[in-house]
Formats: C-alpha cells, structure tokens, sequence
C-alpha cells in the first residue's frame, strides 16, 4: 500500500462495529482496487500524490463550499507544486475544489446539486453514510461538513481514489474515506448505514432492481436512502431504453419516469419513496473546462435543439428520490 493511501485507522474504527463483517474481505478488495498491474497510470498519480508538500492547513471549510487554506501565506514555490501535483490528475470532474490558492474548475458543478438535494435530507449529523459511486468524493466532504461521524465512500476508479487523497494529505486524519471498489464489494445484507447515497449510478446499472436492493441491504432499519438518477418525463410504467447511446455515453441502460422509480423502489421494499427535486441539467452545471478538457454536456446535446440528446433522445432530467428502509 502507498504510505500516502493508508486504511489502517479505518480498519480500526470499523472493529466491533456493524461494519465488522466487511473486515475480513476489505484489504484484500482494497489491494486489487490499487493494483498497478490493473491501473497503468496509477504509479504516475502516485507520484503526483507523493509530490503534495507538507503545509499548515489550519483553516478548512466544508460546509458551504470545500476549501483549504493556510492562515498564513505560502512560499510562491510551494503554491506552485500544490497546482502542479493537482493538475497532474486532470481530468477532475466532481467540485469544486479551492486548495491552497489552486481553483479547481471541474466539470460539475456538484455543489449545485448538493445544495439541491441538502434541504430534503434527515439532518446527517453524527450519521454513518455510505456514498456509492461517490467519484473523487466532493460530497463526502460536504456530509462531513453537515457533522456526520463517518462517511465511507466507494468508486472502483483509483484516479478518483488518489484525487480524493490529496485532499485528505492537507485535511489530515478524520473520519473520512475512499475505497477503491464497487458496490459490489460490499457484504451482502450489511445494514449498517444510518444514511446511504446512490447519485448517478442507477443508470449505468443492467439490472436496476438489483442495484436498488443492493441499496437497501447497506441500510440499517429505518435508514435512509438518497437515489439521484437519469428521469424522462413521463407516466407510470415508462421507461426509456436506449438501444444505443445516450448523451454520447454507451452504458446508459434504463430512464424511468418518476412514477415508475417511485413505483421500482416500493417493490424493491422501501418505505414512503418520493421525488425531492427534479432539475434539467445545464450546460453551466456540467461542461469542459480547464480542469477536464474533454467534451461534455454542450457536445452531448443536439446542436439544434438541447432539449434532445445528440441520438435524439430527451435531454438529461435528474430527479433526486429519497426513501427509507423497512
């Protein structure tokens, strides 16, 4: 394991807990997840990490933005090397980041979502919240900001896992953290979380019930379940399957209306499942920029009419559904 990337505090805080079940399975998930052999690139962002300096960062905020910054004013040199090192894992997609006089432009604005999606919630103080394809966990930095006592995010992409981990070199240790895997990984029926996330990721599901019950298996009692996902516009038992691409993306497999997510997540077992916010995606909250150069939402829409997709499907709808488990 890189000296940088050490679980070993949360493998200690996870003992005796109801995450205990996931211990015996969870380093050698964590090895595969960062294995160089499987990720190429992966020494190089390593290096990047390795290269962060060590600074004061005695005022952090996480509650209104993410920000980290020195009381005082940093050598010219060490700025430099913090923009350097963070630019070394572009693209960035999830933000945005202010580190160290380094603005971190990404491609989402996901602070608009989550300012979206906060007022909905039970209040996250002292919960443990699992987030699932949670990227490089800009918003498990803003649940710790709403004072939750542990947040576990999973993404099985270690570029994100090592963009998470710059952050936490200058934050330090406290009770957040990215694991390199799935969902998958997770011990089946856990019921371990006060809180579960699940945004974007149902769509990219072959099988959205499973992925819905897998969910609901990570709850304790009770629980809640925060889903944000791909919605069209439609009635009960409409779902869009698009045959080929959507938005440019090829592993697009299911848009419900939100009747028929709503209707999904009671069969599935959930309690009380309701539409919290429903928001057409713009292109000021999801394009290029020089944080992730790469095309984005204005390329992915028909350039005649961005109400459709480029293939000439409805243009992005994301709804954010909130329920509980039993």
């Amino acid at each position: 394991m890189h000296d940088r990337i050490d679980y070993s505090a949360l493998l200690r805080t996870m003992e005796g807990t109801k995450l205990a079940p996931w211990l015996t399975l969870l380093p050698e998930q964590i090895e595969a997840g960062l294995c160089p052999n499987r990720f190429g690139d992966l020494p190089d962002w390593l290096q990047a990490l390795e290269r962060l300096p060590e600074v004061e960062t005695d005022q952090v905020n996480l509650s209104t933005a993410v920000e980290l910054m020195s009381s005082s004013a940093l050598p010219a040199e060490t700025t430099r090397q913090i923009h350097d090192a963070l630019a070394a894992l572009i693209p960035w997609r999830k933000g945005p980041f202010h580190i160290h006089g380094t603005d971190i432009d990404t491609e989402w604005r996901s602070d608009w979502k989550w300012d979206r999606v906060l007022p909905h919630l039970a209040p996250l103080k002292n919960r443990t919240i699992l987030d699932v394809g949670c990227g490089n966990g800009y918003h498990c930095w803003r649940m710790l900001g709403e004072g939750a006592r542990q947040v576990i995010g999973i993404d099985p992409s270690p570029r994100f896992v090592v963009q998470f981990h710059m952050l936490k070199h200058f934050i330090g240790n406290v009770p957040v953290d990215l694991l390199p895997v799935g969902i998958e990984a997770v011990p089946a029926n856990l019921q371990a979380f006060d809180t579960t996330f699940s945004m974007g990721v149902l769509y990219h599901r072959r099988s959205p019930m499973d992925h819905l019950r897998e969910l609901k298996a990570t709850l304790r009692p009770g629980g809640q379940l925060v889903l944000e996902t791909l919605v069209i516009d439609g009635k009960l038992g409409e779902v869009l399957v698009p045959e080929d691409r959507y938005a440019k993306m090829n592993n697009v497999w299911f848009l419900p209306s939100c009747e028929t997510l709503i209707s999904w997540l009671r069969k599935c077992g959930y309690k009380n499942p309701r539409l919290v916010d429903l928001n057409k995606t713009s292109t000021d909250e999801q394009r290029s920029t020089e944080w992730m150069q790469f095309h984005s939402l204005p390329e992915f829409l028909d350039p005649e009419d961005s109400n459709l997709t480029a293939e000439g499907h409805p243009a992005p709808l994301r709804a954010v559904m909130v329920a509980e488990a039993p």
